[in-house]
């Protein structure tokens, strides 16, 4: 239970911080999306249902925010979720190679999925523009984001684990 508070306080922080404070650097000319990147960690680490209520979650306070019809963001999300927690059984800690094309792959379809949803139907067909300034920085700082924040948040849920598995031993 504690693991899932923090999770969901992890998730609203991250919201906040990409949408609060990411827009006010002035010398960053895309920033990482925080939000995909707990996504489908949580859906790597924890499976399929896990990572698609955390997708759920993470896109409604997108979808919260930004307008537009309402769901455009928590159908990515949970889609994303749901992906990556197929990958749950190549899981492994140690490991980093598989997170970080996971997190390519993501960005990609999520910048796609933006793409084709809110610029093609419009009939913007710059994408080569909209793939050189805009995807590929927020690809970029994303993955470099994802080398830092997988590590520490593997740590961080190792130490609930043995927290919860503490309290879970002094009980019987």
């Amino acid at each position: 239970m504690r693991r899932i508070i923090f999770n969901v306080l992890l998730i609203i922080l991250a919201f906040t911080i990409q949408n609060c404070i990411f827009p006010l650097l002035p010398f960053l000319s895309a920033a990482p999306n925080l939000l995909l990147i707990l996504t489908f960690s949580f859906g790597f680490i924890y499976g399929k249902e896990a990572g698609m209520y955390y997708g759920l979650l993470s896109g409604l306070l997108m979808d919260l925010f930004y307008s537009g019809p309402f769901g455009f963001y928590t159908l990515i999300f949970i889609f994303m979720g749901y992906m990556n927690g197929i990958c749950t059984r190549y899981y492994y800690e140690d490991y980093i190679t598989l997170p970080l094309i996971l997190s390519v792959l993501n960005e990609l379809a999520y910048n796609l999925y933006i793409y084709v949803f809110r610029f093609l139907i419009r009939q913007k067909l710059r994408i080569g523009f909209y793939f050189i300034n805009l995807v590929l920085p927020e690809i970029i700082f994303t993955v470099v984001t994802t080398l830092l924040l997988y590590r520490l948040f593997l740590i961080m849920n190792r130490r609930l684990e043995e927290i919860e598995k503490r309290g879970d031993s002094t009980i019987v």
